[in-house]
């Protein structure tokens, strides 16, 4: 009888203790996917290549499964379709698939992706932040919807962007300005505000701006962000700066043009925007 007793007290322990641990694994899967959320719809702009837009903006219904066309001497491209479709989407992909072409800009049979992909930049991003992009990725509904193939008019050269050749660990994250330059880096923020000379940016002008950007807004000139206090926001206060990024207002009130994606930045943690200003005014000055 007491036997009975201790062999049933054990077996109900050890049911509560496996089903602690699936409710622990179940919160932290959704802890996952929150985070990829995150990152995907805010600093990373996933969206703004890869969701169709209309007059009013992303196409209700539409989001991720393809988005904006690129004719260029290196490339004609069409941002892909990453949805969950499994004919037109990424629905066949592996986790790894993904995490392969994030980090190296190959797709699982090899072929380099076009460079308007900024994969360049994403070397840096943590172990913990990838499965989590994943983690997203993979919630989001299947759309049909097959975007012409791409054209590749000369090889493809990816530049890796100073400071994210390798992933950053969780603890490098409790620095503020290490945390801004990786938000900003993840972010590619740098592949705009950067000037593009030759089909390559030079490093040595992180940040003095400069790249056009044709639209139906007409062409959009992006800003220089460094330290210059004539040229760039060295003369902006952390607000100011703060107010352009989320609502593309700039210090004299002046609504500035797309494709920057103000929507996005405007989810984010005043905690990440502070960060990122921190690191922004890092930067030395250039004119």
């Amino acid at each position: 009888m007491i036997r009975t007793k201790w062999l049933g007290l054990a077996l109900g322990m050890a049911l509560a203790a496996g089903s602690f641990a699936q409710a622990q694994a179940a919160d932290s899967k959704a802890d996952l996917i929150k985070r990829g959320d995150y990152l995907v719809n805010t600093i990373m702009t996933c969206g703004n290549c890869h969701s169709p837009k209309g007059p009013q903006g992303d196409i209700p219904g539409k989001h991720f499964s393809g988005g904006l066309s690129w004719d260029e001497p290196p490339f004609k491209v069409t941002a892909p379709n990453i949805t969950e479709d499994k004919e037109t989407g990424i629905g066949e992909w592996s986790d790894a698939d993904i995490k392969h072409l994030l980090r190296t800009g190959l797709r699982p049979n090899g072929t380099p992706i076009a460079t308007v992909m900024p994969t360049g930049f994403y070397g840096i991003i943590t172990d913990r932040d990838l499965d989590a992009i994943v983690a997203y990725l993979r919630t989001i509904k299947p759309i049909k919807n097959k975007v012409p193939d791409p054209i590749y008019k000369m090889p493809q050269v990816r530049q890796i962007f100073p400071g994210s050749e390798k992933p950053y660990t969780e603890a490098m994250l409790t620095d503020h300005v290490k945390h801004g330059f990786y938000l900003a880096t993840i972010g590619h923020c740098m592949e705009c505000h950067t000037p593009m000379v030759k089909g390559r940016h030079p490093w040595n002008r992180i940040g003095a701006g400069g790249m056009e950007f044709p639209g139906p807004w007409g062409t959009s000139v992006s800003r220089n962000v460094t330290s210059s206090k004539t040229k760039g926001v060295g003369g902006w206060t952390d607000a100011e700066i703060k107010r352009a990024v989320t609502t593309g207002v700039d210090k004299e009130g002046k609504h500035l043009k797309p494709p920057m994606g103000y929507h996005y930045y405007a989810h984010m943690t005043d905690a990440d925007l502070n960060d990122v200003i921190a690191w922004v005014r890092t930067l030395p000055p250039k004119e």
